[in-house]
């Protein structure tokens, strides 16, 4: 009884009280502000499941993100540098690719003014990523399987380009690639507390000792929710927009 926790929530989180399933919650670390503790379990279950558990990547391998200063890339970021992962990222502004490079991105790529297919050939010598985490899908499907190495993997979990791509699935034979992807709320609450308690064994270790947080935009009264999806909208931010009760 009254210890702090942020938890994955099924819905109803812009409320002044929530229900969480107790099995989906994580305990704050005492140096944690609970605006911070707020940014991180979205971001990290889906970021944990889908590059970890799903695309299974490993020590040295390397991957490339779109949306690098985003919640989900910014978590990316963090992850992959703590697990011996190469991170490259695409953003929309020169200015958003230096703040990814300051997190720890080991190369960023403005999407506007660059060909991202053509800088991950080059970065990686032709030898293409093991891994895509795609949040636009549409038309970047076909590219993105072009940035991949034999073997690679790459998983959807966002459809910001449109829910439909056209796919030369003989590439997807001949070069052996797996294309998968999810998103966590229709997943049972059985599935989310195993997913939590991988995050609790493995990650949850960095947050307590202060090597991982979360890169965190703006904080908003929850009053002001519209403002804070106009921000959002706005394309400008870096990292998670909370909403803060009281």
């Amino acid at each position: 009884m009254g210890q702090q926790v942020c938890a994955l929530l099924n819905g109803g989180g812009y409320a002044q009280y929530a229900i969480a399933e107790a099995g989906h919650c994580l305990p704050v670390p005492q140096e944690l502000s609970l605006a911070e503790a707020a940014a991180i379990p979205e971001t990290m279950f889906t970021v944990w499941h889908n590059v970890f558990e799903r695309a299974w990547v490993s020590e040295g391998e390397t991957i490339l993100v779109h949306g690098g200063t985003s919640g989900i890339g910014t978590m990316a970021i963090a992850l992959g540098k703590h697990f011996g992962v190469t991170v490259i990222v695409t953003c929309g502004s020169a200015e958003k690719c230096r703040a990814a490079l300051a997190l720890g991105a080991a190369h960023a790529i403005d999407y506007k003014t660059q060909d991202y297919v053509e800088e991950v050939r080059r970065i990686t010598e032709g030898k293409g990523v093991n891994m895509v985490l795609d949040m636009v899908a549409g038309s970047y499907v076909a590219r993105n399987l072009k940035c991949l190495a034999d073997d690679g993997r790459h998983v959807t979990i966002a459809l910001q380009g449109g829910a439909k791509a056209e796919v030369n699935m003989g590439q997807v034979m001949t070069r052996r690639l797996t294309l998968t992807g999810s998103t966590l709320r229709p997943r049972s609450n059985e599935f989310k507390a195993l997913v939590a308690q991988e995050i609790s064994q493995h990650v949850w270790p960095l947050v307590e000792v202060g090597l991982l947080r979360p890169v965190m935009d703006r904080v908003f009264p929850l009053a002001e929710a519209a403002a804070a999806h106009a921000r959002m909208e706005e394309g400008g931010h870096i990292g998670k927009i909370v909403l803060q009760v009281g």
